[in-house]
């Protein structure tokens, strides 16, 4: 089966991992990200569009140096070329979900900590998750 079901929700809330590849499609991929407490993603810039929804916990997204709170529901949308951050400023992990468009990072790509994540140059080989299970 070409394509990719699940509930986002309990995903999102499950995941340990910093960051873990759900599903990558040519023109889009699904990512759920844990931001352990205290701690943030790390100021970067994509030559791709992101969606970012928080699941849980409360932090605050930086995007161009503008600061906003965020909360469970908080939705942010960042165009390429935008220097940004989500940082963790609540009491526990912070849980989200990501969409890039265009696929961003290599296809089942986990990172259990930042620091693997800062290891790792891994990037979108065009290989997507139905290449894989064909």
């Amino acid at each position: 089966m070409k394509g990719f079901v699940t509930n986002i929700e309990e995903a999102t809330l499950a995941n340990t991992n910093f960051r873990q590849v759900l599903y990558t499609a040519k023109h889009s991929q699904l990512v759920v990200m844990c931001i352990p407490e205290g701690t943030d993603i790390g100021e970067e810039v994509h030559d791709v569009d992101q969606f970012i929804r928080l699941e849980q916990g409360e932090g605050q997204s930086v995007l161009d140096g503008v600061e906003r709170d965020l909360t469970n529901g908080s939705v942010v949308i960042i165009p390429a070329g935008v220097r940004h951050n989500i940082k963790n400023t609540g009491k526990g992990d912070l849980k989200l979900y990501s969409l890039y468009a265009p696929s961003h990072h290599k296809d089942a790509t986990i990172h259990r900590t930042k620091e693997d994540a800062l290891q790792d140059e891994e990037h979108f080989d065009g290989v997507t998750t139905d290449d894989l299970s064909a």
